[in-house]
């Protein structure tokens, strides 16, 4: 879900993909599919037994595949044949594979794994959650696939970005072995796992599970905040600017993305060990080790993206704080921003082509 924080928390992406042009036609693109998704829902309950775990989430990986093939063409605005001459295969198998397949069967374990902490067991009911679970992830998928898309469509048109959302500049980031994403890795690794151990003796019910959610919440969304600010390579130091920053914006900072996103993998964890693994009951163990990964893959996160603001920081993007709709940005922004004096005036988009 990396692609999702990108797209998010970057202003450059974030303001690009929330215009108001389109976002109407997002609106579009996500209805669509999750009507032919009900469809293909019962189409496909005919043919397999979708009261098989497994079973479930490759018939919503393959649709959520489909789904951000014609997503991904609605946002790029060329034909296929265009898509692989220019995109080349590696990306094209990207968007399929990872933003389709993979990021569905994810969706799909998440919404499973919420509807059995609120009773809905999908074991026990398996026609109205797995529904749900090819619907959402359908939903989900296409207005990623569509943003991706159409980030892709501005660049092509001549309008640069300095990080792309396919993970390139995070593995590269990796190759450098620097020390900082892998202190806070580790650090947030540590930290969770030693919590979730500390509350071992409630993870056997139910009610345990929802206090390690609220754990794995609490910590590694502080650990997102502090890694993202020392990803920006401030000259004062991240403590004395994450001291400078408001609490507000900083609350705001940390409910988005590092809340929002640490309990999403969690769930998505969690559904992983609660049916494909058919653990009915997870050891303490196993959650305290999805606890740990969790605080781990945040930590690393927090500081990459602190790292990529850094560099459209260098790179002297002016982004008017008025247009930004995700508090985690707005709040930073604002505050980082009001020394400079960014003056409010919104970018330009090129013109939308009008190939098929």
């Amino acid at each position: 879900m990396l692609h999702r924080l990108t797209l998010r928390v970057l202003p450059s992406l974030a303001l690009a993909v929330t215009d108001e042009s389109v976002r109407k036609h997002k609106r579009i693109v996500m209805l669509v599919p999750g009507l032919v998704a009900f469809l293909f829902y019962r189409i496909a309950k005919q043919v397999v037994d979708l009261a098989e775990p497994v079973t479930l989430l490759v018939v919503s990986g393959l649709i959520a595949l489909l789904t951000a093939a014609c997503a991904y063409r609605a946002g790029r605005q060329i034909p296929f044949i265009r898509i692989l001459h220019e995109d080349r295969v590696p990306r094209v198998l990207w968007v399929l594979g990872w933003i389709g397949f993979v990021y569905g069967i994810q969706l799909s374990l998440l919404v499973l794994a919420l509807l059995w902490l609120v009773s809905y067991d999908y074991g026990q009911h398996p026609d109205g959650p797995a529904m749900m679970a090819i619907i959402i992830s359908c939903t989900a998928v296409a207005r990623d696939a569509f943003e991706i898309g159409h980030i892709r469509w501005l660049q092509s048109s001549g309008r640069p970005f300095a990080t792309f959302p396919d993970g390139t500049a995070l593995r590269a980031l990796i190759r450098e072995a620097r020390f900082a994403p892998f202190k806070w890795c580790a650090s947030g690794l540590a930290i969770c796992w030693l919590l979730a151990q500390i509350a071992a003796t409630a993870v056997e019910s139910r009610g345990g599970i929802v206090v390690q959610l609220g754990m794995v919440m609490i910590a590694a969304g502080l650990i997102t905040v502090f890694a993202y600010f020392d990803g920006q390579q401030r000259k004062e130091g991240w403590v004395s600017a994450l001291v400078a920053t408001s609490p507000g914006e900083l609350l705001k900072f940390w409910w988005w993305p590092g809340l929002a996103f640490a309990s999403t993998y969690y769930l998505v964890l969690l559904g992983a060990m609660l049916y494909p693994l058919h653990h009915v009951r997870p050891s303490p163990n196993l959650l305290s080790a999805a606890v740990g990964l969790v605080g781990g893959i945040m930590g690393l996160y927090g500081y990459y993206l602190g790292i990529r603001r850094n560099v459209e920081d260098r790179e002297r993007q002016e982004v008017p704080v008025s247009l930004l709709r995700c508090p985690f940005v707005m709040g930073i922004l604002g505050q980082s921003r009001s020394r400079s004096m960014v003056k409010p005036a919104r970018p330009e988009t090129p013109a939308r082509s009008t190939a098929n």
